[in-house]
């Protein structure tokens, strides 16, 4: 049974940072590619970062592009997402999903198993 269990969500103030980890289980690692989306209330989930499954190649939505650093330890079976320099737009309840195959994909319908979710709120 493959489970991905966020943690690392809270409340922070505008500017402050966070880290959140994603442990997955019941599934190969090193062969899913990884993401994190987010969903704010009212609105419909999004993508937020990708990587690859050796963690050679990122990608990020241009909203957290240059804040945000996804990473991952294939031994550890751990994604991690770094948020710096968060921002009030920033909150949402954050999920990691896992897609097989090689290629990275921002499409959550590209993806087969997802986490439940982790809270994050910044406060101005």
């Amino acid at each position: 049974q493959v489970q991905l269990v966020e943690s690392g969500g809270g409340s922070v103030q505008a500017g402050g940072s966070l880290r959140l980890s994603c442990a997955a289980s019941g599934l190969t690692f090193g062969s899913y590619v990884m993401g994190w989306f987010r969903q704010a209330p009212g609105k419909e989930r999004e993508f937020v970062a990708v990587i690859n499954r050796s963690g050679g190649v990122t990608y990020y939505a241009d909203s957290v592009k240059g804040r945000f650093t996804i990473s991952r330890d294939n031994a550890k079976s751990t994604v991690y997402l770094q948020m710096n320099s968060l921002k009030p737009e920033d909150t949402a309840v954050y999920y990691c999903a896992a897609k097989s195959g090689f290629y990275a994909s921002i499409e959550l319908k590209a993806y087969n198993y997802w986490g439940q979710g982790t809270q994050v709120t910044v406060s101005s």
